[in-house]
């Protein structure tokens, strides 16, 4: 089961004027919005998907983690291989 997380694009020109760009109207009530690299938001995808699949034993295995770690490692932490990210890229 993919879930799903509402995004838009958040754009920033040279002079540091933001412009939201929301085709599909969802933030059109929201008054404050948090900004995400888009790797980092696919990568909080996909460790979602991993806590819905009941995946616990891996996260359990974590014996060690840094602030200062990308969220990307968490990934190498819980022990998945390249083919592994591949297939859980594959099921959204």
């Amino acid at each position: 089961m993919a879930y799903k997380i509402d995004n838009a694009i958040i754009k920033k020109d040279k002079k540091g004027k933001i412009t939201l760009i929301d085709p599909s109207h969802v933030f059109d009530n929201e008054e404050a919005f948090v900004a995400i690299r888009s790797d980092d938001l696919i990568t909080i995808q996909l460790l979602i998907n991993g806590i819905l699949n009941n995946d616990f034993k891996k996260w359990r295995e974590i014996k060690s983690y840094s602030n200062e770690e990308s969220l990307k490692t968490l990934f190498v932490h819980l022990g998945y291989s390249k083919e592994d990210v591949a297939t859980l890229l594959k099921e959204f």
